[in-house]
This record gives structure tokens, C-alpha cells and sequence, in this order.
């Protein structure tokens, strides 16, 4: 199984006919205050597998990792690849929301996508904090 899309979004959804829409894509978060409590935010995933893995189950693990590799989140499930038709890859796609995520600290973070324990994709994540500037008086 290969991850042949990972972004990170405010907002995605999956149609009745299977199209993927995605608004908002990201990568940085300017935030005003640290810690910083981010709202919410989406991963999106698409993933693909061929025939020799049609009706297999498959371990998934996301981790948020800091600069220095440790961990903010962990979440892990597994997802059974569906059968495709004609020996075409399947694709499945995934969207996770996660909310209130606390980032303690400016710098860089990674979601690291793991399938089967073996890293698949990294979606880089920038956290840059934002000085408030006074407001101007006027006299």
C-alpha cells in the first residue's frame, strides 16, 4: 500500500461519487500566543494498493512528532483494502480531523504516516509565533 497523497487542510470531504475535495491547505501555523491550541485541522490521505493486497488488513499509524522526534500525538487504527476490479490499484481515501492540538513551542513538526510500522509519508508542519503589535493610538 503506498501513500500517493498527504496534506494537511481546514476542511475535506469525500463526494457520493468519490471525488476528493480539499480547501484551506497548510503548512504553517502563525500563532499568536505559545502554547498554542490549534482549533482544528484535517489530514488527508489517499492511499493505493494493488491486487496481491485486495481484502488484506492494513496497520495505520499517525504520530505528530517536534523537531527533537518526540511525540505530540499518536493514533493508530486499520483499514481493509477493498476488492478493485480488472487487476486495477484500489484507492481509498482517508480524512482524519484532529482538534485542539497543543503545540508548545515555535519550530518545525512532522506527521509521519506509518503503514505497517514502516514510514510511508512526512507532511512537514511550521509553527511560527507571531508578535502582537500594540495598537496604534491615535491623539
Amino acid at each position: 500500500m503506498e501513500v500517493t497523497l498527504a496534506l494537511l487542510a481546514d476542511y475535506a470531504n469525500v463526494t457520493r461519487e468519490g471525488k476528493l475535495n480539499v480547501m484551506g491547505l497548510f503548512g504553517l501555523i502563525n500563532a499568536p500566543a505559545l502554547p498554542w491550541v490549534h482549533p482544528q485541522m484535517q489530514l488527508v490521505l489517499e492511499l493505493e494498493a494493488g491486487p496481491a493486497e485486495w481484502d488484506t488488513q492494513k496497520d495505520i499509524e499517525i504520530k505528530l512528532l517536534d523537531a527533537d522526534a518526540k511525540s505530540i500525538l499518536t493514533v493508530g487504527g486499520s483499514i481493509k483494502v477493498p476488492s478493485g476490479k480488472g487487476g486495477r490499484r484500489v484507492r481509498i481515501h482517508s480524512i482524519m480531523t484532529f482538534g485542539n492540538v497543543k503545540f508548545d513551542a515555535e519550530g518545525d513538526y512532522i506527521f509521519a504516516i506509518l503503514i505497517g510500522g514502516e514510514t510511508k509519508k512526512e507532511i512537514p508542519l511550521r509553527v511560527n509565533y507571531v508578535h502582537a503589535t500594540p495598537p496604534t493610538v491615535k491623539a
